[in-house]
């Protein structure tokens, strides 16, 4: 089965999947934020698209573990996920995977490159998710 890896941001959402051995993430696309159950709604509907079992969300917190305004929002957001597919009695396993420095991580080859913040803003989301993914499968390897 695969994974969908998500970067839940205040303005976009990152969405990324796994192949269906599970061992390359591959990204998806970027959701633009309209509400939290709307965009709850439209990760669910990637689930369900690529069939995954698991749902891999960026777990965003300090450097040293503690927990901060984003960290919350993500929280909140993994609550409104699992009300959303319990009612529709889906089986999904959803995980929390540390995301400190994916998005400077994502960012880094774009900068090295020369390409503008304003383009690099359209895929670093989506490239974050599947460093997320990647993370979160290489630990499943060991």
């Amino acid at each position: 089965m695969r994974a969908l890896g998500i970067d839940v941001g205040d303005k976009t959402i990152g969405v990324a999947v796994s192949d269906p051995l599970g061992v390359i993430p591959v990204g998806v696309t970027t959701i633009e934020r309209v509400g939290i159950r709307k965009d709850a709604g439209k990760v669910i509907d990637y689930i369900k698209e690529y069939d995954c079992d698991t749902l891999v969300i960026g777990y965003p917190v300090n450097l040293d573990g503690s927990h901060s305004i984003q960290t919350e929002k993500v929280l909140e957001f993994k609550t409104m996920i699992e009300n959303k597919m319990r009612s529709s009695a889906m089986k999904v396993n959803v995980v929390l995977e540390d995301e400190r420095f994916t998005t400077k991580l994502a960012a880094a080859p774009m900068m090295n490159e020369g390409i503008k913040k304003t383009d690099q803003k359209k895929v670093v989301d989506k490239q974050a998710a599947m460093i997320i993914l990647q993370s979160y499968m290489d630990k499943l390897k060991k």
